[in-house]
């Protein structure tokens, strides 16, 4: 570990050791690696939201519940929200919930939109009422902007928009976070703004790891069709993603967090996590090489039937972050496959998936 890493891990544990956070969606797959990390930092985390949402669960396998207080409850339910977020007294909410597939907005339109779209009000909401909360981040997608193919990077400052259900409900959001932000919260007093509580958003690509067994997502269709030996199909081999390890996002959210809390209005705005260059990729590349690290060379085949629309090209650009708040990727996409391959598994074998991850977060946090 270098001597810059040992100060930024002293730095952030002291900084989350005893602050109660909670996290919406602390069931799903990113928000069970979030509540993993926090509770190893020394956070007291809250969790709120439905049941995982698959079997297996990384909540499950990682016995998260052991780890948060965990209230299993809608987000669509506002009394019920707000009676837990004023019992819990956070001082750091991260908004997670929602409706996360594209694939099921098409089929569920409405409740996409009540969940990603009243989910956030209703959160927002939530946190007018608790003057304990100093910073908020709303967790989005970089399916936000009105995409034009363009071969250049989405900057924050880009057109909102949104093809399909999810992708125009997750816009809904911003613009939500957007008005709450500027009619009802600000991190200094002043007349007519009470409350001391700094919003921002946080948009992040393709995110792959251990334990995401989400249903239409590629990785995890690949990661179950190489436990049973399958060939994975794959629906759309020449589009480009951000493709990044989930622990990135995850330590921009923090790292954001944090500095809501410390300086305020100065980071209250949209944030771009995204992972460099190189690791944009092509949908066929990742998957070749997933199955290579796994040991099954070629065990996939193009799916030629008729599919939904996705974006063919999408690529973010994190300057902000990286200027703004020193945010900047650690892992390769290559070693993310490397970190998935292994929990995998390590899973498939029986062995302590919480460790794995731990460990994992470990390896990131010093590299």
């Amino acid at each position: 570990m270098t001597p810059t890493s040992q100060r930024f891990n002293s730095s952030t544990r002291a900084f989350f050791q005893g602050k109660k956070v909670l996290i919406t969606g602390h069931t799903g797959f990113k928000g069970s690696w979030l509540s993993i990390w926090l509770h190893n930092l020394g956070a007291k985390v809250t969790g709120y939201a439905l049941d995982p949402p698959t079997d297996p669960s990384l909540f499950k396998l990682c016995r998260v519940d052991q780890l948060v207080d965990s209230i299993i409850a809608d987000i669509r339910d506002l009394k019920r929200l707000k009676e837990s977020i004023q019992q819990a007294a956070p001082e750091i909410v991260i908004h997670m919930a929602a409706q996360p597939l594209v694939r099921d907005s098409y089929d569920m339109p409405v409740d996409t939109f009540a969940v990603n779209v009243m989910g956030t009000v209703n959160l927002l909401e939530a946190v007018r009422s608790c003057d304990s909360v100093k910073s908020v981040v709303v967790v989005t997608t970089d399916k936000v902007y009105e995409n034009r193919e363009w071969l250049r990077p989405y900057r924050e400052d880009e057109p909102l928009g949104g093809y399909d259900p999810y992708s125009s409900s997750k816009a809904c959001a911003e613009l939500v976070t957007a008005a709450y932000r500027s009619s009802f919260f600000s991190r200094l007093p002043t007349p007519g703004f009470p409350l001391q509580t700094s919003i921002a958003t946080a948009r992040a690509g393709n995110v792959i790891g251990g334990g995401d067994w989400g249903r239409d997502r590629l990785i995890p269709d690949c990661i179950r069709a190489l436990l049973s030996g399958d060939k994975v199909r794959i629906r759309n081999p020449h589009a480009i993603r951000p493709w990044q390890h989930v622990l990135e996002p995850l330590s921009g959210y923090l790292l954001l967090a944090r500095r809501l809390y410390e300086e305020g209005s100065l980071y209250a705005e949209a944030w771009n996590f995204g992972p460099d260059d190189i690791d944009e990729r092509p949908v066929e590349w990742v998957v070749r090489r997933l199955c290579e690290k796994w040991g099954a060379p070629g065990l996939y085949q193009i799916d030629v039937g008729v599919h939904h629309h996705e974006a063919g090209y999408l690529k973010l650009d994190s300057s902000r972050a990286r200027s703004k708040l020193g945010w900047n990727p650690v892992w390769s996409l290559e070693t993310a496959i490397d970190e998935t391959v292994e929990w995998t598994k390590a899973y498939n074998d029986g062995k302590d998936t919480r460790q794995v991850c731990l460990d994992q977060i470990a390896r990131y946090s010093s590299a």
